[in-house]
């Protein structure tokens, strides 16, 4: 069997955080530096996501004229709008936002703001649920606009312990919704924050309307450092090549799931059986020191 998307897309991969924070907002450092910090570590491409707020100067902040041949920054922000069920303001990625998007309207709520964000042709995303405890109801309203759920968000990890959107993705898709997931450092260089979470994506070339494409085609996995290099779904089982690994899990809908565990794992069979009831899965690669890799979900 051929191997999923995004291993078997065309391209070469490319490493990139689409969420974290300048002086624009509420970060640290000024975007010179944060761009600077990402570049210096390897990364490919960079969104800055500064709050999206009045007190804020509603800023999506122009990093064009730092994109060379080697790195990318695409224009987003954090965007708000009341109110969730137990916090006063959604909070939603929103990357390829255009220049002069205009600010939140004192009538539009996070759904809305949401759909005028995909409309204007960005990649939308549910951050951070589990940091302000999104419900999966509040969720539901915004399955029709955005594109993925944060999966992991490192800086809401390490100042909070509530880093971790799996128990919503996995809700929206045991109800049909058919979201990616993506991770992140949410880096505002306050803390020891940078750095724990990105994206590792796959495409032809590394322009900002080829990346953004392929956000929004799922063509990506997510890491806080383990590696994986390719997912085959066989007849009973699942095939996985990765970094050296201590775990493969496969997860799915409601409680089933299967694993492998091992020791530096580069190779990996997982017996698919116990997901025979399940619409979808996904794959988590966890090695030796705890960090995970998260492929999307795979309908089947």
């Amino acid at each position: 069997m051929p191997s999923i998307a995004p291993f078997s897309a065309p391209g070469r991969f490319l490493r990139g955080n689409i969420h974290t924070h300048s002086t624009r907002s509420d970060g640290k450092l000024p975007v010179e530096e944060v761009i600077r910090t990402y570049r210096n570590a390897g990364y490919d491409f960079l969104s800055v996501t500064d709050h999206f707020l009045k007190e804020f100067d509603f800023p999506v902040t122009d990093t064009r004229a730092f994109s060379d041949d080697d790195f990318t920054m695409l224009l987003g922000a954090e965007v708000h709008a009341p109110r969730t069920e137990v916090s006063d303001i959604w909070h939603l990625v929103a990357v390829g936002l255009p220049l002069d998007f205009a600010p939140t309207t004192p009538d539009e709520d996070g759904p809305a703001l949401a759909a005028r964000a995909k409309a204007a042709g960005a990649f939308v995303g549910i951050a951070h649920p589990g940091w302000y405890s999104l419900s999966l109801s509040d969720a539901e309203t915004l399955v029709a606009h955005a594109h993925s759920v944060e999966i992991y968000n490192h800086t809401c990890q390490v100042m909070h312990d509530r880093g971790h959107g799996a128990y919503l993705l996995d809700g929206l898709l045991d109800k049909g919704h058919r979201l990616t997931a993506y991770a992140c450092d949410d880096a505002h260089f306050k803390a020891v924050d940078f750095g724990g979470g990105w994206i590792e994506l796959k495409a032809e070339t590394n322009s900002a309307d080829d990346i953004l494409a392929a956000l929004k085609a799922g063509q990506f996995y997510s890491t806080q450092g383990p590696r994986i290099d390719d997912i085959r779904i066989e007849e009973n089982h699942l095939a996985v090549r990765c970094s050296p690994a201590a775990r493969v899990l496969v997860t799915g809908q409601g409680y089933l799931s299967s694993h492998t565990s091992g020791t530096a794992m580069t190779r990996a069979s997982v017996d698919l059986a116990p997901l025979k009831g399940s619409p979808w899965l996904r794959v988590i690669v966890t090695d030796d020191m705890g960090r995970n890799a998260w492929s999307n979900p795979v309908w089947r």
